[in-house]
């Protein structure tokens, strides 16, 4: 069996692929327009492309979509946590939960998904400011 991938609703297509592209750093894979159904499915992945995320943008309505803690999260791993979450900060995304413990952190897409950005291979050392920050609202 292989793992193929996650699909999300979003509601602005622009602002999604600004997050997941440009912010998170995904590439945009490959793009269908369904005419016949009004929507558009756009599937992103990291230059390792071991799995996908699949964006869903119905064409039609202001469809607010619900999320539930229950749902879960997406996780990316990174070389740096420290400077990942910086240029994060940056680009005007909050840590919900900053990487206190030098090893995981969580984000929310535009469409309030959560993320977690996780350090690849051991925690680096804790380190001001990230050990003293307090979590954000949920993640």
């Amino acid at each position: 069996m292989k793992f193929l991938h996650t699909m999300v609703r979003v509601r602005d297509l622009d602002e999604s692929l600004k997050f997941y592209c440009d912010i998170l750093g995904l590439k945009e894979i490959r793009r269908k327009e369904v005419p016949a159904g009004k929507f558009t499915l756009i599937f992103l992945a990291t230059a390792e492309w071991e799995s996908e995320i699949e964006l869903t943008y119905n064409w039609e309505g202001d469809e607010k979509y619900e999320t539930w803690r229950s749902w879960g999260h997406l996780a990316f791993e990174v070389d740096n946590i420290y400077e990942y979450c910086e240029k994060l900060q940056q680009a005007g995304v909050t840590i919900n939960r900053p990487p206190r413990d030098g090893y995981m952190a969580f984000i929310k897409s535009p469409d309030d998904v959560s993320i977690e950005i996780l350090q690849a291979w051991e925690a680096l050392e804790i380190r001001a400011p990230w050990k003293d920050m307090e979590n954000i609202w949920t993640w």
